[in-house]
């Protein structure tokens, strides 16, 4: 496992592993650390210099609020069983071996709710970035999703910063400070502690604040 701080090295590691046909990378971690920011960043930069690339979010993959409830699962969304592992599996296979116009859902934090047929992944993509809190997880269908990606890179923020953006996050899209502090200490960090546990499975440690990207 090696760590990385520099955001050009990056991009030539993604473009050196590009020789074989397309390169799917994906980005780990605990909610809150950066991770979206990070592959957006990595898609939008690839594609600006001429690497076509397209970024494709596991949220996508959360199932909807109606089957949470009717599992009894929706007071803990984000918890890994409150995805669609296998079909997300099944996207990034098709992804990895397709070059047809291949359409993955989103997730619309304004709603709560994903939403099918968002995200184009055209036929000359050659990166696809996607970002997931279990992607380095040893359960069910997930080292099926590992196998799929050509790498996976996990980014860590410390920890009282990854939290205070957390809380911020869940404020910002509607829960009242209360509720977004005792959702971070019920819900994300229990799952954080499973991610955690997964880090060392990762091919690429990222130091989030030393790489200085922020949108």
């Amino acid at each position: 496992m090696d760590f990385a701080n520099d955001p050009q090295a990056l991009l030539e590691r993604v473009k050196a592993l590009g020789t074989g046909g397309r390169v799917l990378i994906g980005i780990a971690g605990c909610p809150g650390a950066g991770k979206t920011t990070m592959a957006a960043w990595l898609a939008r930069t690839l594609d600006a210099g001429g690497t076509r690339a397209v970024q494709v979010p596991m949220d996508g993959f959360h199932l909807a609020n109606a089957e949470l409830v009717r599992l009894g699962r929706r007071g803990r969304k984000g918890a890994i069983d409150t995805f669609d592992g296998d079909g997300y599996r099944a996207l990034l296979e098709r992804i990895a071996a397709e070059r047809t116009t291949v359409y993955a859902p989103e997730f619309d934090r304004t709603v709560g709710e994903p939403v099918a047929g968002s995200i184009a992944v055209p036929p000359d993509a050659e990166v696809v970035v996607t970002e997931g809190n279990y992607l380095l997880d040893a359960s069910g269908p997930w080292p099926a999703v590992r196998a799929a990606l050509t790498e996976v890179w996990y980014c860590e923020t410390p920890e009282p910063l990854r939290l205070e953006r957390l809380i911020a996050r869940h404020e910002r899209f509607g829960k009242a400070p209360g509720h977004a502090r005792s959702w971070v200490a019920e819900v994300d960090e229990p799952n954080a502690e499973r991610i955690r546990a997964a880090r060392e499975r990762a091919n690429l440690v990222l130091d989030f604040e030393a790489l200085g990207i922020y949108s």
